[in-house]
């Protein structure tokens, strides 16, 4: 087995943890989030909603049951970074197609392992969610901390339009009964399958979709789904979802697509200390 290398996360405020790598990997910067998950961590990996975000595992032990191709939230990992205490290299379920760690390794995900998580996210939920980066190494270096200050914030991104389908496409059986047009800000996969379950077919369109034609598809419905980055950043969105909802089209959103609702009939969004992540 590969002897562990010595690996760090460091976080905007100076705070830094150590842990090991079993893999080289480049510097990685990306906002720092926990998530309380014990299951799940191949749909966290995979939510387009976590995009760009390195993301702390507080379950002590992460990869168990391996990964399977059936739950996965889209066609990769959209983390930046996956931050644990430990990492199983054994896995055990009827449904496995392989290993977390092999999968990752072979996505070039960077993975930190005996890290004190406990620690980590309760410094998170007091200080607030912030950027960091990983790196290999024994401590930080002033190449580190440089990169680590030239990393965009999360506010004021507009993540979304990286996260959405290039073009439209449509879900489901055709002679559905229920026609949903979806807006895909980083729609999860697992959404799709609940509308399909449900006798419904999805016409998935790219987020900057114009009101007209989301009419010329005659839905019955409009979904806006849930996505990366900050609400107030897809301000193209907004008019759209106003007019198609004043236009009696009954809307609905989860998410982000929720907090849009609320900013096209005039709330306003407010970044959370820490975001709710988790079960």
């Amino acid at each position: 087995m590969t002897q562990p290398l010595p690996a760090f996360v460091l976080l905007e405020d100076g705070a830094w943890f150590p842990g090991t790598t079993r893999r080289p990997f480049s510097s990685t910067p990306g906002e720092v989030v926990f998530t309380t998950n014990l299951t799940g961590y191949q749909e966290v990996f995979t939510d387009p909603s976590y995009l760009g975000q390195i993301v702390v595992m507080t379950a002590p032990m992460i990869g168990n049951y391996g990964i399977n191709d059936e739950d996965l939230e889209s066609t990769r990992p959209q983390v930046n970074g996956v931050v644990v205490r430990e990492l199983s290299r054994a896995h055990s379920n009827w449904r496995a197609g392989g290993a977390l760690d092999d999968w990752l390794a072979r996505r070039n995900v960077p993975v930190l392992e005996g890290v004190d998580t406990r620690k980590l996210t309760r410094h998170i939920r007091s200080a607030g969610a912030m950027r960091g980066i990983v790196a290999e190494g024994s401590e930080p270096s002033p190449q580190v901390k440089a990169a680590l200050e030239a990393s965009p914030h999360m506010e004021g991104q507009d993540l979304a339009s990286q996260a959405t389908v290039s073009g439209e496409r449509l879900v489901g059986d055709p002679g559905a009964r229920h026609h949903v047009v979806a807006y895909d800000f980083g729609m999860k996969e697992n959404i799709l399958r609940v509308f399909t379950s449900l006798n419904c077919r999805v016409s998935v369109v790219p987020a900057a979709t114009p009101a007209a034609r989301v009419r010329e598809l005659k839905p019955d419905g409009l979904f806006l789904s849930n996505g990366p980055g900050d609400p107030a950043a897809v301000e193209y969105a907004l008019p759209v979802i106003r007019e198609l909802t004043e236009g009696g089209l009954p809307t609905f959103g989860i998410c982000l697509g929720h907090q849009l609702i609320g900013l096209a009939f005039g709330g306003e969004t407010v970044k959370l200390p820490y975001g709710h992540r988790g079960g």
